[in-house]
C-alpha cells in the first residue's frame, strides 16, 4: 500500500488531492471567506480525489470480475439470475409490500377515525346533557336528567358514566344575549355523578387546564387485574368529554366518560375487521404523562388470528392515538396493537359489482385470478432457473473437473480421480487423466497433531497478551503498575483501565472460572463487552449489572466470572468500588508520619457474573457499592485468587492476611521494587510447587496532583507491564 501511494500515479494523485483538500479545510476554519487562490486549490484537490478514487474503483471492479467471474459456470448463472430472475422477484416483492403497506395504513386510519368519531359522540352527549341541566330548576330535575341521559346511552356504550363537578377557575367571554335566562348554578350540592364508574374514580373537580370550550379526548390509565392478582395490569383507554356552560363565570361542568370496553372493541371489529390488542404509552419516562390508577372493566382476551383460512392472511400493525394527562393536561402518544385480516379489509374496501359467482363476489374472483397468475409466474421462473443451472452444469462440468484435477496434481495429490460423465471426447480425456494419476505413488502426510496444537496455543497466548493493556498509561495524580502471569499458555484473568474523564479512571480486574483455551476465549469476549458498556455506565454497580445481563446470556452454565470494578475520582479523592464475587481490594492508607501503615480489605457484597438462576434480580439485589476516601500516598491493590490462593507442597494457601501484611511493610517502595518483593515472597512460599492458577495484580498509588503535573513525572508514574 505504501509503495503504491508513493510510486504509482493514482496513489500520488490521491495523496496530493487529500493534502490540498485538507489545507483548504483548515484555512476555511481560520479565514472566512476563503481567498480565491485557496478556494481554487481546494477545488483542484477535490478533482484529484475524484479522479484517483474513480481509478481505484475501476480497478477494484476489474479485480472482482477476474476473481468472482473467472469460472464460466458462474458467468452463465449470474447472467440468467440478474437478467431474468432477480427483476421478476423484485417486481413481485414490490407489489406485495406496497399492498401490505396500503392495508396496514388503511387499518390504522380506520382505528384513528373510529376513535375520533367516539370522541365527537362523547362531546355531543356531554354538551346535550349540559344544555338540559341548564334548564333544570330543581334538584330532582337535575338528578332525573342526568340519570335519564346515562340510561339512554348505556345500551350502546356500556359502562358510560357522567358527573357534574364544580368549576371555579374559568372566566369566559360574555355570551350573546339569550332569550331564556339559564341557570348559572345547579340547585344541589356538587359533585353529582351517575353511572357505574367502573374504570376510574369520578373526578371531583375540573382541572385548571380545561378552557371555556371544554374538552374531548382520550385518557390513559393503568388498570389493575380484574381477578385481583398481583401485577401492574395493562393500559386502558377511555374517552372523556367536558362540557362547560356558556356563561361568563361558569360554576359547574359536565364530565362524561365512554370507556373502550369489549363491546366497543367488538363493534369496531364488526365495522372494520380489525381487532385491538395491547396498548402502551410512548415517549421517555421523564416526559411521559403520568397514568391514572384505574380498574379493569373486563379481562381483555389475547390478540388471536382469524378463524378461517382466508382470515389467516393478515398481520400485526400499530396505530397511534393521542391521549391527555387529566391532572396536568400534558399530551402523550399511545400505541394500539391491531390485528387485521387482509382478506376482510379487502372485502370491506372493495367497491366492484357485488355479482356473485358461487360463494365469492366478482372482486374476490378477480383477486383469486391474480393470485393464480402470480403463482404460475413464480413456478415458471423456478423451472427456468433449474433448467438454466442444469444446462450450465453440463456445459462447464467437464472443463471444471479437468481444471480441478490439474490443481490437485500441482498440490501433489495423486489420488484424485476425475469422474467420467459421458462417453465423448471429454470423457476419453478424463479416463486418460485418471490412468496417469493412478500410476503415481501416494504422498506421505507429515503433519504432527501435537506440534500443530502447540503452535495454535502459542499464537493464542500472543493474541491474548495483546488484549491486555500495554504501553504507558498517563494519569496525572495516579501511579499505575500491573502484571499477569498465566498458569498455562492462555490465561483466564483479565484487567483493564477505562478512562472516563480527565480526572476519573475506571480500573477493572476479572477472573474467568477454569483455565486454558476456554477461559481465554471467554476473557476475549469479556473485553469486548467491557469496552462497550464502560462508555455508557460510569457507576460501578450499574456497570456490573449491565455486564451481568450480557454475560448471563452468552456463557456456559458451568462457567462464571468474578469481577471487581473501581472508579477513582482524583479530583474528589474518592474511590467507588463494586465487587461481583471477586477477591477483596486492599486499601493501604498513608497514615501519620512515623507510624506503620494499616491495610484495609474492601469487600462489598455481590454474586459472581453469569449465574443463570433468574432474570438477574438476585444479582442486582445483592450487589453493593462502596465509596472510600483517598489521600496522597494511599496504595490500592486489586488481585485475583491466583495470588491469594498460591499453595505450597502442603496445600497451604498464601492468604489475604499475609498479602495485606506485605503491603503494610513495603507499600512505601517504588512499584518495581514492590513487585519484586511480592513475586519473591510468593515463590518462596510456593517452594517450587507448580502454579495452579493465573496470577494478576494491579498496583495504584495516589500522588499529589501538584507534584504530578509535569510530563516527566507523569510518564515515570504510569508504567504498565
Amino acid at each position: 500500500m505504501r509503495r503504491w501511494c508513493l510510486h504509482a500515479w493514482p496513489g500520488r494523485l490521491l495523496i496530493a488531492g487529500a493534502a490540498l483538500k485538507l489545507q483548504a479545510v483548515l484555512a476555511g476554519l481560520v479565514v472566512a471567506p476563503l481567498p480565491s487562490l485557496l478556494d481554487a486549490l481546494g477545488t483542484l484537490g477535490s478533482l484529484l480525489l475524484i479522479i484517483s478514487l474513480a481509478y481505484v474503483s475501476a480497478r477494484g471492479l476489474v479485480w472482482a470480475k477476474r476473481r468472482l467471474l473467472w469460472r464460466v459456470r458462474r458467468k452463465l448463472i449470474l447472467s440468467y439470475v440478474f437478467i431474468g430472475f432477480v427483476p421478476s422477484l423484485l417486481i413481485i416483492l414490490f407489489f406485495l409490500l406496497s399492498g401490505l403497506l396500503l392495508f396496514f395504513n388503511v387499518s390504522a386510519y380506520l382505528v384513528q377515525s373510529r376513535v375520533a368519531n367516539l370522541t365527537d359522540q362523547a362531546r355531543f352527549l356531554a354538551g346535550a346533557t349540559m344544555v338540559e341541566l341548564q334548564r333544570s330548576t330543581t334538584a330532582e330535575a337535575v338528578r332525573e336528567t342526568l340519570e335519564r341521559r346515562q340510561a339512554s346511552t348505556e345500551p350502546r356504550y356500556p359502562f358510560v358514566s357522567a358527573t357534574v363537578v364544580p368549576v371555579s377557575h374559568l372566566r369566559c367571554e360574555a355570551p350573546p344575549s339569550r332569550r331564556v335566562r339559564l341557570a348559572e348554578t345547579l340547585p344541589l350540592a356538587l359533585p353529582l355523578m351517575t353511572g357505574p364508574w367502573a374504570h376510574l374514580d369520578a373526578p371531583a373537580a375540573v382541572p385548571g387546564w380545561i378552557t371555556c370550550e371544554g374538552f374531548g379526548g382520550l385518557l390513559a390509565y393503568r388498570a389493575t387485574p380484574a381477578d385481583g392478582a398481583d401485577g401492574t395490569g395493562d393500559t386502558r383507554l377511555v374517552v372523556r368529554a367536558v362540557a362547560v356552560p356558556d356563561m361568563p363565570e361558569p360554576r359547574w361542568a359536565v364530565v362524561l366518560d365512554l370507556p373502550l370496553s369489549l363491546d366497543v372493541e367488538a363493534r369496531l371489529h364488526e365495522e372494520t375487521g380489525i381487532r385491538l390488542g395491547d396498548i402502551s404509552t410512548m415517549g421517555l419516562a421523564a416526559e411521559r404523562p403520568v397514568l391514572l390508577a384505574g380498574r379493569a372493566l373486563e379481562a381483555r382476551p389475547a390478540l388471536a388470528a382469524g378463524d378461517s383460512a382466508l382470515s389467516e392472511l393478515g398481520g400485526r400493525w400499530v396505530a397511534f392515538v393521542e391521549y391527555r394527562d387529566w391532572v396536568s393536561g400534558q399530551a402523550g402518544t399511545a400505541s394500539l396493537q391491531i390485528a387485521l385480516s387482509v382478506w376482510d379489509i379487502y372485502t370491506r374496501l372493495s367497491t366492484i359489482s357485488a355479482a356473485q359467482f358461487g360463494a365469492l363476489t366478482f372482486s374476490q374472483v378477480l383477486l383469486l385470478l391474480l393470485a393464480v397468475v402470480g403463482i404460475l409466474f413464480l413456478v415458471i421462473q423456478g423451472v427456468a432457473l433449474i433448467l438454466g443451472l442444469m444446462l450450465a452444469r453440463q456445459i462447464t462440468g467437464a472443463v471444471h473437473d479437468l481444471f480441478t484435477g490439474t490443481q490437485h496434481l500441482r498440490n501433489r495429490d495423486f489420488e484424485h480421480h476425475i469422474p467420467v460423465r459421458a462417453r465423448d471426447q471429454l470423457g476419453e480425456l478424463a479416463e486418460s487423466f485418471n490412468l496417469m494419476t493412478g500410476e503415481v505413488t501416494t504422498l506421505l502426510r507429515e503433519m504432527a497433531e501435537k506440534g500443530r496444537m502447540e503452535q495454535e496455543m502459542l499464537a493464542a497466548r500472543e493474541i491474548q497478551q495483546r488484549l491486555l493493556p500495554s504501553g504507558p498509561l498517563s494519569v496525572p495524580g495516579l501511579a499505575v503498575n500491573a502484571f499477569c502471569e498465566p498458569a498455562r499458555e492462555v490465561a483466564g484473568d483479565y484487567y483493564d483501565f477505562l478512562p472516563i474523564t480527565d480526572t476519573m479512571l475506571g480500573v477493572l480486574i476479572a477472573d474467568v472460572s477454569g483455565k486454558g483455551l476456554a477461559a481465554g476465549l471467554y476473557m476475549a469476549q469479556l473485553k469486548v463487552i467491557v469496552q462497550s458498556l464502560a462508555r455508557v455506565h460510569h457507576e460501578p454497580r450499574d456497570f456490573l449489572i449491565a455486564v451481568n445481563r450480557v454475560v448471563a446470556g452468552n456463557i456456559d452454565q458451568r462457567s462464571f466470572i468474578t469481577m471487581a470494578y473501581a472508579v477513582i475520582d482524583l479530583e474528589r479523592r474518592t474511590m467507588t468500588v463494586a465487587r461481583a464475587g471477586h477477591c477483596p481490594l486492599l486499601h493501604v492508607p498513608m497514615g501519620p508520619p512515623g507510624t506503620m501503615r494499616k491495610a484495609q480489605l474492601i469487600a462489598p457484597d455481590g454474586l459472581v457474573l453469569g449465574l443463570q438462576i433468574d432474570e438477574g434480580q438476585m444479582f442486582d439485589g445483592m450487589l453493593q457499592e462502596t465509596t472510600v476516601p483517598l489521600a496522597a500516598g494511599d496504595v490500592i491493590v486489586l488481585f485475583t485468587d491466583g495470588i491469594s490462593e498460591t499453595m505450597n507442597a502442603a496445600f497451604d494457601c498464601f492468604g489475604e492476611a499475609r498479602l495485606a501484611t506485605l503491603f503494610e511493610q513495603y507499600a512505601h517502595l517504588p512499584f518495581d521494587q514492590l513487585r519484586s518483593y511480592i513475586s519473591a515472597e510468593l515463590k518462596a512460599f510456593a517452594a517450587g510447587a507448580d502454579q495452579h492458577d493465573d496470577m494478576t495484580m494491579i498496583l495504584l498509588r495516589v500522588e499529589d496532583l501538584a507534584k504530578a503535573g509535569g510530563a516527566a513525572d507523569a510518564a515515570r508514574a504510569s508504567g504498565v507491564v
